[in-house]
């Protein structure tokens, strides 16, 4: 099956944005971001990801642009995991442009996500975020997200 390309065009509040498929070229942008916001610089890694979701059926990864600026960029799957759980969308990472922050780019793309979960005909969204990372939890608490039905464990294997 091969996956349509995804271009969208919206202007809200004066803003045109356009969200659009992740592309090679948006690498360095995602790499240098994501080392901005972690302190983590891995090209190899969003090399990767780009290849499992960017240009495959797997899922979703979309950038935003702000009158040709890359503004953000989002990643996310449709799947059924482990216990139970009925499939539902996945957002495994979003990430906004710090001067961009303000001007809605983390909403819209959360809502073009979870429009995509919708048409893939899931009822649910979720995400999984460090209890600290009070930036993110503030933006998914904003969209409407809140604590579910699983909890997660972990012990160290040292």
């Amino acid at each position: 099956m091969v996956r349509q390309e995804f271009h969208k065009k919206m202007n809200v509040d004066g803003v045109t944005f356009i969200i659009r498929d992740a592309d090679e070229k948006d690498l360095p942008a995602v790499t240098d971001l994501h080392a901005y916001n972690t302190g983590q610089h891995k090209p190899d890694y969003w090399e990767e990801t780009y290849h499992r979701y960017g240009d495959s059926n797997e899922g979703f990864f979309y950038v935003c642009e702000i009158d040709g600026v890359f503004a953000g960029f989002i990643i996310g799957e449709v799947r059924a995991w482990e216990f139970g759980s009925e499939p539902c969308g996945w957002v495994y990472t979003i990430g906004v442009n710090p001067e961009m922050r303000l001007k809605q780019v983390g909403t819209r793309l959360f809502e073009t996500v979870c429009e995509q979960f919708r048409k893939a005909g899931v009822g649910q969204a979720r995400t999984m975020l460090h209890r600290k990372d009070n930036l993110n939890l503030s933006f998914f608490r904003s969209q409407g997200m809140m604590g579910g039905p699983y909890i997660e464990l972990e012990m160290p294997l040292d």
